[in-house]
């Protein structure tokens, strides 16, 4: 199926989204002022189909895998978070839990590559490639057979959740070390200096910063990534769980779901993504702003927007997930909302919205 990928990815319906468009130039308010929620709800027409979607099944794909790298000290927090986390998320008690309840996404929990036996655990999908990747900072993370691997496991969860019902699929992960790994595969496509996309991750001193800067210098030094060939720098810098998340990217791509990206290492992955299959950008919704650096830079390379400006730097999908409620709103304004003419609402006698609005639009 990967080898295939680029036959596999159709484009948005053209027809559905002109029908859409025409309803939300008509519903009553000014021309285009709902702006980036008729953006999406827009997109979400072109993507299901359908002028007027409604109702969609969302889940959260969280994939977790821990790095090698975090021997270089670049997180504020030892490895074994990496399983612990899993072990709360599976028990709820994670921020991501309670994002995807709120907005009434299922969570899908996925084993990438953590350095712990989780194999008792019922309720993830076990698609370990290895206990960790290898350190970047002394050669590559995995063989590129790993990474392909790690990408059609993705492709095949997506595939799966697809065949559930799910049209939105929102992306997450866990992995102690892995703002490293993202860091290095965005700083191989942007422009700026490793020094101006790093960030302080978990929360590291400034020391520590530095430390995590120079470690990725040095991991690019050592791989030499080419940035014509994203599976060389997937398999040079990533991680098992970024590898997985191309993979969710491109399955659901392919399937004709919405693809919610969410912070730094999200957008790692979906830069990736879109390296191997261009046509996927055209399934992807940005959600918010992370605090780190590069990942405003890794969404300005792929050319999709984010909406939100929260500050945040955690994670786990949490952006995706409030991502997944504006297009709960946006579906909400195709769908709830009244036309001029379903109103009998006088439509604009001035400006663009006279020539685009009609008391006759009523579907």
């Amino acid at each position: 199926m990967f080898d295939d990928i680029n036959s596999l990815i159709k484009p948005l319906d053209l027809a559905a989204m002109e029908k859409c468009q025409l309803r939300l130039d008509n519903l009553t308010k000014p021309l285009g002022s709902l702006h980036s929620f008729e953006h999406l709800a827009l997109q979400m027409a072109g993507i299901t189909g359908n002028a007027r979607p409604q109702n969609l099944k969302k889940s959260i794909i969280l994939m977790a895998g821990d790095h090698g790298v975090a021997a270089e000290g670049v997180s504020a927090y030892p490895q074994e978070v990496t399983a612990q986390m899993v072990d709360n998320f599976c028990n709820g008690g994670a921020a991501i839990n309670v994002f995807a309840q709120h907005v009434d996404a299922e969570l899908v929990l996925v084993d990438m590559g953590v350095a712990a036996d989780l194999s008792n655990y019922a309720q993830i999908y076990h698609k370990k490639i290895a206990y960790g990747t290898n350190n970047i900072a002394k050669g590559p993370a995995m063989t590129r057979e790993q990474a392909k691997q790690a990408v059609e496991a993705g492709m095949e969860i997506a595939s799966n959740e697809i065949a559930k019902g799910v049209r939105v699929l929102g992306l997450g992960e866990m992995g102690i070390a892995n703002t490293t790994s993202s860091t290095a595969i965005i700083s191989c496509y942007a422009q700026e200096s490793v020094a101006t996309l790093a960030g302080h991750g978990t929360g590291i001193s400034e020391e520590e910063l530095h430390k995590k800067v120079r470690v990725i210098q040095t991991a690019l030094e050592v791989n030499h990534p080419d940035r014509e060939d994203p599976m060389g720098v997937l398999s040079s810098l990533g991680g098992f769980e970024i590898a997985g998340l191309v993979g969710v990217i491109l399955g659901a791509a392919a399937g004709g779901a919405a693809v919610v990206v969410d912070g730094l290492i999200t957008s790692a992955a979906a830069l990736l993504a879109v390296k191997i299959a261009p046509q996927v950008k055209a399934f992807l919704i940005g959600s918010h702003y992370s605090v780190e650096p590069a990942h405003k830079i890794a969404l300005d390379l792929i050319g999709v927007p984010a909406y939100l400006h929260l500050d945040m730097r955690l994670g786990e999908g949490t952006g995706a997930a409030l991502g997944m409620s504006l297009i709960n709103a946006s579906l909400h304004v195709i769908n709830d909302m009244k036309t001029f003419g379903e109103a009998e609402v006088a439509v604009a006698q001035d400006g663009p919205g006279a020539l685009k609005q009609s008391k006759d639009v009523k579907d």
